[in-house]
């Protein structure tokens, strides 16, 4: 095991602020607080080698195989993330569901939810090619929050109550871990930013450990994992790992939440190795399977082409080759990207949907939105074999 420094904890005073919950809750008077190591110049300790060069190797042939399918992938990518890092939070819904909200239909609060979180992921990851700082991080958890019916007046603001998680609804009685007090979060804060824009540490262990550290700050009311989970794919942006894609770490540490959270538990306890090794390991998976999707999109389109038999030079024949980059659209957004005539658009979507290349994800008759039927199901198989693959590896590690 590497030695890492330890949480240290202090108690303070803690004050009801209502009178709800049972008897234990009112009375309590104090509280034990975590206070998390300052990082910022702390030498990172060495992780295992063959571990973060495998992870590196699968992600540059990622971006290698991927060609010129990299920008659809990306944001393929990215959707799948937000819906993985969505979900361990419990924040679920179906892909038809997603894919409606994605496609600005009134859905339920999870969907909604989820495409947020694709939003915020791509702010963020998007502004990090450079430097990653705080006002980024904030603006990302803005973008997450927004629409959120209980937490919106807390979107894009760094906490000023104290926070816990687990333990009683209302106060921090029997709680599993309980963040510094929020007068601690703005220094906090600023130290993380300083080691996320060190370049002397290994880029897969400085995000191991950046995504750890933000989650013991806890800096936010809600949404810290998710912006945390985000902040993974920020440094190796900015390190220069995955410079056009996104990988869908998320779906690797879903496959066993308990095991993640226990990774984030032992980070507290001193150990920084194990959730480098086991971030080297989801960035290696995710990687890896990310190529068979990227391979699939690449025959996408002359696989499409032999199915409909479309004519060359047709409406049709135009949108196939920009479904892989929308694959969830309405008919006015067919038409701004490719520029063909409304009833050239609704003809070819006919045509398209009859050889089932696409489907309405709606059922109405106005607004309608539709979904390309092989992105949605690889939406799905993707997600699985990260699963999958990342648990036979645990379980023979």
């Amino acid at each position: 095991m590497t030695v890492w420094p330890k949480h240290e904890y202090r108690t303070v005073a803690w004050h009801a602020t209502g009178r709800r919950g049972p008897r234990e809750d009112r009375t309590l008077s104090e509280i034990t607080v975590a206070l998390p190591p300052h990082i910022a110049a702390l030498a990172v300790p060495p992780a295992p080698p063959r571990e973060l060069l495998r992870a590196r190797y699968e992600t540059e042939e990622l971006e290698r195989v991927a060609g010129d399918v990299l920008q659809p992938l990306a944001g393929f990518l990215i959707r799948m993330e937000s819906v993985a890092s969505s979900r361990i939070e419990q924040v679920e819904a179906s892909t038809t569901a997603f894919a409606r909200a994605l496609g600005g239909v009134k859905e339920n609060s999870s969907a909604v939810s989820m495409v947020s979180a694709g939003r915020a992921i791509t702010a963020l990851i998007s502004a990090s090619e450079t430097t990653i700082n705080l006002d980024e991080i904030l603006n990302a958890h803005r973008l997450l929050m927004r629409e959120d019916p209980e937490e919106h007046s807390h979107a894009g603001r760094v906490r000023d109550v104290q926070n816990w998680i687990g333990g009683s609804h209302f106060s921090p009685r029997d709680a599993l871990y309980v963040p510094p007090p929020p007068e601690f979060v703005p220094d906090y804060l600023a130290d993380l930013v300083t080691f996320a824009n060190r370049d002397d540490i290994d880029p897969i262990a400085q995000a191991a450990i950046v995504h750890a550290q933000f989650e013991s700050i806890h800096p936010f009311t809600d949404g810290n994992g998710r912006i945390g989970r985000a902040l993974i794919g920020a440094v190796l942006r900015r390190r220069g790992v995955t410079p056009a894609t996104v990988l869908p770490v998320a779906s690797a540490l879903a496959a066993d939440t308990d095991h993640y959270f226990r990774l984030l538990t032992t980070y507290r306890t001193g150990d920084a190795e194990a959730i480098i090794t086991d971030v080297a390991l989801c960035v290696e998976v995710a990687a890896r399977e990310a190529r068979g999707t990227a391979r699939s999109f690449i025959l996408y389109s002359d696989a499409w082409r032999k199915e409909v038999g479309v004519r060359t030079g047709s409406a049709a024949d135009s949108l196939l080759d920009v479904l892989v980059g929308l694959p969830v659209f309405t008919v006015e957004q067919l038409i701004e990207h490719t520029g063909l005539a409304d009833r050239a658009v609704y003809r070819a979507i006919e045509q398209l949907q009859e050889s089932r290349i696409i489907a309405e994800v709606t059922n109405r008759k106005r607004d309608r939105v539709y979904a390309v039927t092989d992105v949605l199901d690889e939406f799905e198989d993707l997600d699985h074999r990260i699963r999958s693959r990342i648990t036979r590896l645990r379980a023979a590690a």
